[in-house]
């Protein structure tokens, strides 16, 4: 099959850029041909705002290329991962124009949320779900806390909602998310008949880690949606040793209480080869995330190394992990109940290694290279099978 992957890369790469490359090299050692398309935020540096949200909406110059692409290499399918902004959904109809099936991969909530994350001055915020036009989002000036921003990534949402794009123009979404988001993009308007779920996966597999270096571990953005201000509270009442790696705006903080704090190691930012690493040494990964998340590359990894998690019990979280099984669930924001959780595993060993073979379990069930390719092929199937079926 010859496939042509798109990406729209962040300023700040993430798990998305991870998840799409890792994916391109899975087709790739099966044989497939695959044409890359890839674009940088970075030029958004030597563009004017106005500029920009015209790209937001509809971007011509993309639409061209894409027609021209789809001419000269006719792939059977093409898969989207992120178009947001520059990419935009012009891509799709370019693609449509030549009779070829339209993919996107889906790993955070934007056609639902100006802000991508259901989340809103500390807590859930499930204000634009209902809505086609997503005012909420200017009212709160939701993305990056800029109304103009806002205004845009609103406007570009609501246009392409009235003109049936997201339900239309995409003949298959992957969901790299959970059945519990794939509820809210029902209950959004998206047929349920394209939203397929495929969990991300890690691969080259690794081995499952032993657990020996006796620390507790948090690996992720220092941001408030992941939880820090309850990790670090909690960790007020405990005498664990606990090593934190990720960047981000809470950077400063975590790196004061680090300093104040014996039993707290700020690592920085790591490679990737580092965080298996640290995975597969650590008691248990803490995941105190107070919104609903996708599905988080930290938690597959973590469960590849055969690392248990001791998380909030909200969103994705609540469907990945079973309480007892392979990990602890704790109510989100309660630094408290985190303590206590995070205490009763640390001296209870035997609990140790039963949620450590449950972490490995689930990998090994769900979470493989082979199933995962297993599960996109399908997906694809069915891409092709709805557009022939609406041509």
């Amino acid at each position: 099959m010859k496939i042509l992957a798109a990406h729209n890369y962040y300023q700040v790469r993430g798990g998305e850029e991870s998840i799409f490359e890792t994916e391109v090299d899975l087709l790739k050692a099966h044989g497939h041909e695959v044409l890359l398309y890839t674009i940088h935020n970075d030029l958004i540096r030597n563009m004017g705002r106005l500029e920009v949200a015209w790209a937001t909406f509809w971007n011509d110059a993309i639409y061209d290329e894409f027609r021209a692409l789809v001419r000269e290499h006719r792939p059977d399918i093409v898969h989207f991962h992120n178009t947001f902004p520059l990419i935009s959904p012009a891509a799709y109809y370019a693609v449509r124009r030549e009779g070829v099936p339209v993919v996107q991969t889906i790993n955070n909530y934007r056609i639902l949320c100006p802000k991508a994350q259901f989340f809103r001055k500390g807590r859930v915020c499930e204000a634009c779900i209902d809505k086609r036009f997503k005012w909420p989002g200017i009212q709160y000036a939701c993305y990056r806390d800029d109304r103009l921003a806002s205004v845009v990534v609103t406007g570009m949402l609501a246009m392409h909602w009235y003109k049936g794009t997201w339900t239309e123009a995409v003949d298959a979404y992957v969901l790299g998310l959970t059945e519990f988001a794939r509820q809210k993009f029902i209950e959004a308007g998206l047929p349920s008949e394209k939203l397929f779920l495929k969990p991300n996966f890690v691969h080259p597999e690794p081995v499952p880690g032993k657990g020996k270096g006796r620390y507790a571990l948090f690996i992720g953005r220092l941001s408030e949606e992941k939880g820090i201000h309850t990790l670090l509270e909690a960790w007020q009442r405990l005498s664990i040793p606990l090593k934190i790696a990720g960047d981000g705006p809470l950077r400063e903080l975590v790196s004061e209480v680090a300093v104040q704090h014996k039993f707290i190691e700020y690592l920085g930012r790591v490679s990737g080869d580092e965080v298996l690493n640290l995975m597969g040494d650590a008691t248990f990964l803490v995941f105190p995330s107070v919104w609903y998340e996708g599905l988080p590359r930290t938690i597959v990894e973590s469960f590849a190394r055969g690392t248990p998690i001791i998380a909030s019990n909200l969103g994705a979280m609540s469907s990945l992990i079973t309480h007892a099984q392979n990990g602890l669930l704790f109510t989100p924001g309660k630094a408290q109940e985190l303590a206590q959780q995070v205490q009763m595993l640390w001296d209870a060993p035997d609990q140790q290694i039963a949620l450590r073979r449950g972490a490995r379990a689930e990998y090994e069930a769900k979470y493989t290279a082979e199933r995962n390719y297993e599960m996109l092929m399908a997906i694809y199937e069915q891409a092709i099978a709805q557009k022939a079926k609406n041509s």
